[in-house]
């Protein structure tokens, strides 16, 4: 066990210690400083001439929304087209049929929100053709908007003075060329040499030790595993996703896994540094991040570590901790790690199932969903904090006397008026899409044979449905699996969460940046707010918990909480 807690400390140290210099590169890339890749300019320039586009032409916020929407709204096309008619096109050796509509809809909102909420069963859902032009494509793309979207707001926040915010086109292909695609390759290639599979040959035909005779499924996992942890995306090539041992073979493979989704999101906030000349800044802001993240993950590996109640009653041992839904050849600390490193940082993907954590356990996976501002997704998790700090500022001020600002700006209503909606558009979804499916399981007659849904109609039950919103609407992908998702309700539900939990907070804080980027700027002086200071930090973190409590502590009451207490 001592071995499995060191696994952990060097994990999120080699992941905090790599950010640094990866997140200087970052900002130079955002900047359009000379980098060691600009050798890719020339196939940029391709793109942008094929495309029509204008990669110098300077838009302002409104333009980059309306930029951005319009190619989200192409890729989703795109994707519900392919999906509904694979059975059809090459690619398919194994005859996959194409989706139905509502799983269709689902499944194209899923990857092109960064979510890859999958109502499908991986390899025996979607074909290789899909797996490459949707999944894939999406998990580059989808990535690559949040990390341009973040390079808007640093512009916004950086500017003097001026509408312009940069370009949105060229920051979203520059994300995906200079930032997601060489780090992806690498992850790749080490997952290739540990036995991941890449291969386009169908599945094959095995005889095990017990002389049964299986299929096997394979395909390009590799290409697709790497990209879906670096842009925390978290679709599986396989249903079991990252437990299966053709997307995380062994500890070496989990170790490049988790430090791969991780690492945009730390270094992000390194970035701002960075960027903005305020290194401070973004250092109270990691650190916030970093006590939330560490008061999350360190109950989960305690509990996990300690086994189950449940299985104790029954006069059996747990030498190793809790085991229920684990691979032996992680453990329980390095699977709490996991859990918590891929709700905090919307990922999704789970190296263990997530329905058979201990309550406390699934309750810290629920809370990183939805406090959804310890580190959060490739770009819209800085996006997500960006909210909060504007709240922090504007409560600061109210409570010292001092004129709320940000960086040399005045924070007025207008700003604050914004980051609440946004605030609270989160909660709403995730509270009123539970309310709903607790409404119509408890209204329905005989709801088990009608709806099928719930394995475990008690507390679990409701904590199943709980999590799914949460993972909707933070646009994280993972689920208390004992949930039967795949109909029209959870479908279409969920896919509206997805929607609005992925565009309102982009929206509303671009916007912001936008407004700041107009206002006149006032030299910091003795009077001003300090934002670089510890105490702001313990402001913003409060900002972040207690609002979080308030909102989310009687839905959890109802379910981990009530579970937990009602064991022995």
């Amino acid at each position: 066990m001592n071995t499995e807690i060191i696994s952990v400390i060097f994990i999120f140290t080699a992941a905090v210690i790599i950010a640094f210099p990866f997140g200087k590169y970052i900002s130079k890339v955002f900047k359009g400083e000379k980098t060691f890749l600009d050798f890719l300019s020339p196939p940029e320039k391709f793109i942008f001439r094929t495309a029509g586009i204008d990669p110098d032409k300077e838009m302002d916020w409104k333009e980059n929304m309306k930029a951005m929407l319009t190619i989200n709204f192409i890729w989703f096309l795109w994707a519900i087209l392919i999906l509904s008619i694979q059975n059809i096109l090459f690619w398919n050796p194994d005859n996959i049929p194409g989706m139905e509509p509502t799983q269709a809809f689902n499944t194209a909102v899923s990857f092109m929100t960064n979510t890859n909420l999958q109502h499908y069963s991986g390899e025996t859902g979607v074909s290789y053709l899909s797996q490459l032009l949707v999944m894939c494509f999406l998990q580059f793309v989808s990535a690559g908007t949040g990390i341009a979207v973040v390079a808007l707001l640093f512009k916004g926040l950086a500017n003097r003075s001026g509408t312009n915010l940069g370009n949105f086109y060229s920051l979203m292909l520059r994300s995906c060329t200079r930032i997601l695609l060489p780090v992806s390759i690498v992850g790749a290639l080490i997952l290739l040499f540990n036995g991941t599979p890449m291969t386009f040959k169908g599945s094959e035909q095995v005889i095990t030790l017990q002389g049964d005779t299986v299929n096997v499924a394979r395909g390009p996992v590799a290409a697709m595993v790497a990209i879906k942890q670096l842009g925390t995306n978290g679709g599986g090539f396989f249903g079991p996703n990252s437990t299966h041992p053709f997307e995380n073979p062994n500890f070496i493979t989990n170790i490049t896994e988790l430090i791969s989704i991780l690492l945009i999101p730390i270094a992000m906030v390194l970035a701002l540094g960075y960027y903005l000349n305020r290194k401070k800044f973004a250092y109270i802001i990691l650190a916030v991040m970093v006590v939330g993240f560490s008061g999350l993950v360190i109950p989960s590996i305690y509990f996990e570590m300690n086994g189950n109640p449940e299985i104790t009653k029954m006069d059996i041992r747990q030498p190793l901790g809790s085991m229920e839904g684990k691979e032996v050849r992680f453990g329980p600390a390095s699977s709490a790690l996991w859990g918590i490193a891929t709700t905090c940082t919307s990922n999704g993907s789970v190296n263990s199932m997530h329905d058979s954590s201990t309550p406390i356990s699934g309750m810290m996976q629920m809370l990183g969903m939805q406090l959804n501002a310890f580190f959060g997704g490739v770009g819209v998790g800085f996006i997500n904090k960006f909210t909060f700090i504007i709240l922090a500022i504007f409560l600061s001020g109210l409570m010292v006397g001092r004129t709320p600002e940000l960086l040399g700006k005045k924070i007025e209503a207008k700003e604050v008026k914004i980051a609440i909606i946004v605030a609270l558009m989160h909660p709403l979804l995730i509270l009123s899409g539970t309310a709903l499916a607790a409404h119509a399981w408890v209204t329905t007659v005989n709801p088990g044979e009608t709806l099928n849904w719930l394995n475990n109609p008690s507390y679990h039950g409701f904590s199943e449905m709980f999590y799914e919103f949460s993972s909707a609407a933070a646009n994280n992908g993972s689920g208390f699996e004992g949930l039967g998702d795949n109909t029209p309700f959870w479908n279409i539900g969920t896919g509206i969460a997805m929607l609005l939990g992925r565009f309102i907070p982009i929206i509303g804080p671009i916007a912001i940046a936008g407004f700041l980027s107009q206002k006149k700027y006032t030299p910091e002086s003795s009077g001003s707010l300090k934002i670089d200071s510890g105490i702001f930090g313990v402001v913003l973190f409060s900002v972040v918990v207690i609002l979080g409590a308030l909102l989310f502590f009687p839905g959890l009451a109802l379910g981990p909480i009530a579970e937990y207490f009602s064991m022995p």
